[in-house]
């Protein structure tokens, strides 16, 4: 029965904002006010509460710009997570753009839709990445291209990095910055979540999204840790795989020290 009712009223309450929100981000978007870049913090952190996500911040997002955030990436959830903490934009696949619910949020979210596969249109929206980059935005690339298992980093393709490069000619001092960021799911309920629990909030790709929304839904009390590390700085002289590998090192150390509940070296 408190199962049934709390789905009621997150359903209500989400419904009664978005009704409000979501047709306002479409005109700021349409006249290319920058409230659009605001609003989407202030739903999402309505939508973490009502989920039952509990979200603790370590470290501070980089003040300095062009800022691109490079996440680790397990669920739908991060994309939610990280948007309740900051003013961001994403970077993402094209087929996210044709998702159910979760599409439609991308594009008022003023997401970038990657082609990998043709490469004279991912030239085109690599340029629509710097420019809004250096246009003070904040970009956040998921260097893994896939989501995970939420215990682990897999490989980071530094070939999505290119970005980075790119927004260097609009940089005011010749840096952008490449901050690394660790989403770890820690608890459930309070207890610590381990590897048993951790499929709760990962969505790797072959689960349904409606079944694994329901069990976000039934569960009710999540934590999740967002992690800021120092940031990189990518200059005209950089090399990119270096870069890449500092990232995923930075981003490495981070996820596992909050799934184990330890720093680690």
């Amino acid at each position: 029965m408190t199962y049934w009712l709390r789905m009621a009223c997150a359903a209500i309450v989400i419904s009664v904002v978005s009704l409000f929100m979501l047709p306002l981000q479409m005109l700021c978007l349409r006249f290319g006010w920058k409230l659009s870049r605001y609003l989407p913090r202030i739903w999402h952190r309505v939508l973490c509460y009502w989920l039952g996500i509990r979200i603790h911040v370590i470290g501070t997002p980089e003040r300095r710009r062009p800022l691109m955030l490079a996440s680790n990436h397990s669920s739908w959830l991060d994309i939610l997570v990280l948007s309740a903490v900051a003013d961001v934009a994403f970077i993402a696949k094209i087929e996210v753009r044709d998702w159910p619910i979760f599409g439609l949020l991308a594009r008022l979210q003023n997401s970038v839709f990657v082609v990998r596969e043709q490469k004279r249109s991912t030239g085109n929206q690599v340029n629509e990445i710097a420019e809004r980059m250096a246009g003070g935005e904040i970009m956040v690339l998921f260097p893994e291209g896939t989501t995970s298992d939420g215990n682990r980093l897999l490989e980071v393709k530094s070939s999505l990095f290119g970005a980075a490069a790119a927004a260097l000619p609009g940089a005011p001092n010749g840096t952008v910055y490449v901050q690394p960021v660790a989403v770890a799911y820690t608890r459930i309920h309070g207890l610590a979540m381990g590897r048993y629990y951790r499929p709760v909030t990962a969505w790797p790709g072959d689960i349904e999204l409606l079944p694994h929304l329901k069990g976000i839904l039934a569960c009710g009390a999540i934590d999740v840790d967002v992690c800021f590390g120092e940031a990189v700085e990518y200059r005209a002289d950089s090399n990119r795989k270096e870069v890449s590998a500092t990232i995923a090192s930075r981003i490495r150390i981070m996820l596992t020290s909050r799934l184990l509940g330890r720093e680690i070296d």
